[in-house]
């Protein structure tokens, strides 16, 4: 049984799959769906056998939302959750949010993590793609023809391209021998939803009075007694051994002075601030997405937002590859555009458990800060940086909206996102003189010269991103071929 990533110059057999996911959690289920956009033949290997019972509130923050927006989830992902202000994420420093967000779904959507999960995996099975649980890779090996993956106790599988979603404890990443250079856990954190036995004013009461602040504790009220209680872990434990009730009574009481009566926990769990990031998110054949990239603490909620966002960005790319008509290197743009944004989520988490600490210097700092967010450019910046809405890829020079995602602005038809469910790129012309061309069998043309944008013509990808401004023909199917390959003729 192979244990290492190794190249082989000719495939043991044809591929029998496109693309072998590992891992079906959101992000291996969004990729999942991506591909099947564009008749990708995709198999989801997940080690689990059934999907996870425990209920944990994940937020969903503005950018996921308009991505779900534009594949037509949105309505039903908003029947499972609730909304909440978009301010107060930033090291919970508790602002509100600013007005006038660039965007019509400026809100986070709490939502329990088992829901969304089951609505992605649906969503890509009712799109076609196979779902096998219980069924974990043990070996890959990739030649110049595909990857063949061996997964514990099963067949040998072929498939042209393997992407793993495995997790921070990713199984394809350590195959690969993929460096994953950051810092070990140095704290850790109690967290879980539970009910309590003392009455809301006297946990009010309690938290008032405590006299060192500690930015890493509360209880906050979800209804019919049910609390979501964060603390301080002791030490630094096996994060895949859930807390017992026990443990937080004890760490309540050394925190609080009293434990408020918790019991008849929901779920429980901990998490660590450990903080690591891929040095690659291709070796040939296997790239790696989500928690399987890039790791870092829960803070500010981002870590599910930046997987679901990576499957976005590679799901048209690598299906563009898979049919051909990919330009020659718009496969390795997942990497050069998704990597900074990880490292910039990756630096931002380690500033807010900074500003967190209960120590002198970084409670002055966190002081200045809340300051400083009553400005409202300081506070816009810090949310837009949270909820993933201010990202600019680095697509050369051009207007400041390129490399941008654009709203989802009003349309002849109705709204932008709608036009955008079947994965391909959109030509918005406002002259009513340009046209996809050679290109229309990936790219959509709306001709509208009441659309609400300011700029004459722009080309959107997939993942709803601006490619190009301009108004000439020839400028755009230069930016035509960059980004779609070449035309039909």
């Amino acid at each position: 049984m192979p244990t290492r990533h190794s190249r082989k110059a000719s495939p043991v057999n044809s591929p029998e799959f496109d693309v072998i996911i590992a891992g079906c959690g959101p992000t291996g289920a969004m990729l999942a769906a991506e591909l099947r956009l564009h008749d990708v033949r995709v198999l989801v290997l997940e080690k689990e056998a059934e999907p996870v019972s425990f209920v944990r509130i994940v937020g969903l923050h503005i950018r996921s939302l308009e991505l779900m927006a534009m594949r037509g989830l949105l309505e039903r992902v908003l029947q499972h959750g609730r909304r909440r202000p978009a301010g107060g994420f930033f090291a919970a420093i508790p602002k509100p949010a600013p007005k006038g967000l660039d965007s019509a779904h400026a809100y986070l959507l709490g939502i329990p993590q088992p829901v969304i999960a089951r609505l992605l995996e649906e969503h890509a099975i009712g799109l076609g793609a196979q779902v096998r649980r219980g069924c974990a890779v043990a070996g890959i090996e990739q030649d110049d023809e595909g990857v063949t993956v061996e997964p514990a106790g099963g067949e040998r599988l072929r498939s042209r391209y393997l992407v793993g979603c495995d997790g921070a404890r990713s199984t394809v990443r350590k195959l690969l021998g993929v460096g994953f250079p950051g810092e070990p856990a140095r704290t850790d954190t109690l967290m879980g939803e539970m009910e309590v036995g003392v009455p809301a004013e006297e946990i009010a009461a309690t938290l008032a009075g405590i006299r060192e602040p500690h930015h890493r504790f509360w209880l906050r009220p979800f209804g019919e007694g049910v609390y979501s209680v964060v603390v301080p872990a002791a030490e630094v434990g096996d994060h895949s051994i859930p807390p017992t009730i026990e443990d937080f009574r004890q760490r309540l009481r050394a925190v609080a002075g009293t434990d408020f009566g918790v019991h008849s926990p929901r779920w429980s769990s901990r998490f660590g601030d450990a903080t690591r990031l891929a040095e690659r998110y291709r070796s040939g054949r296997v790239l790696l997405a989500g928690d399987a990239a890039h790791i870092h603490p829960p803070i500010g909620g981002q870590g599910l937002n930046l997987g679901v966002q990576d499957a976005f960005n590679l799901g048209w790319k690598l299906a563009a590859q898979i049919r051909g008509w990919a330009p020659e290197t718009l496969l390795d743009t997942y990497h050069s555009e998704r990597h900074p944004v990880a490292a910039d989520v990756l630096d931002n988490t380690r500033a807010q458990l900074e500003l967190m600490s209960p120590e002198p210097g970084p409670r002055a700092v966190r002081g200045l800060l809340t300051e400083l967010m009553d400005f409202d450019e300081v506070n816009r910046r810090l949310i837009e940086k949270i909820t993933a809405i201010g990202v600019r890829y680095d697509f050369g020079e051009g207007p400041d909206l390129v490399g941008r995602r654009l709203r989802d602005i009003e349309v002849e038809q109705g709204r932008l996102y709608d036009l955008l469910r079947r994965g391909r790129g959109l030509l918005l012309d406002r002259t009513g003189r340009l046209t996809p061309g050679g290109w229309s069998d990936r790219v959509d043309h709306l001709a509208d010269p009441t659309a609400a944008v300011d700029v004459p013509c722009l080309l959107l990808r997939p993942d709803g991103h601006v490619a190009w401004i301009g108004d000439d023909q020839r400028d755009l199917d230069d930016h035509l071929t960059r980004w779609f390959g070449e035309p039909v003729t």
